[in-house]
């Protein structure tokens, strides 16, 4: 059974930092895209980032682009999502995601591991 568990969300001021983590158990690491999403209040799930299961490919929604870097270490099955100079907008909970296929990850279809959600909220 995939478990993924996401860690490092809070509160930081506009401009600030943070780093999540996604540590994934029941997988081979490897063999997955791993994705980060985010849902905001009201709003619909959109993905963020994607990364290969050899970290040599990856996407980035336009509105992280420069502000967001994805990286893997799959000796230690987990994920992470950097997130620099951080604005209002990206306040929302941060799901991690893994599916084998990079095109489930960009349409989120078949996409069925999901981690919790962690909160990130950025104060103006």
């Amino acid at each position: 059974q995939v478990q993924l568990v996401e860690s490092g969300g809070g509160l930081v001021q506009a401009g600030g930092s943070l780093r999540l983590s996604c540590a994934a158990s029941g997988l081979i690491a490897s063999n997955y895209v791993m994705g980060w999403f985010r849902q905001a209040p009201g709003k619909e799930r959109e993905i963020v980032v994607a990364i290969s299961g050899n970290g040599k490919n990856t996407y980035y929604a336009d509105s992280v682009k420069g502000r967001f870097t994805i990286s893997r270490d799959n000796a230690k099955n987990t994920v992470y999502l950097q997130m620099n100079n951080l604005a209002p907008e990206d306040t929302a909970i941060y799901f991690c995601a893994a599916d084998s296929a990079f095109i489930n990850m960009l349409t989120m279809r078949g996409v069925n591991s999901w981690g919790q959600g962690t909160q990130v909220t950025v104060s103006s």
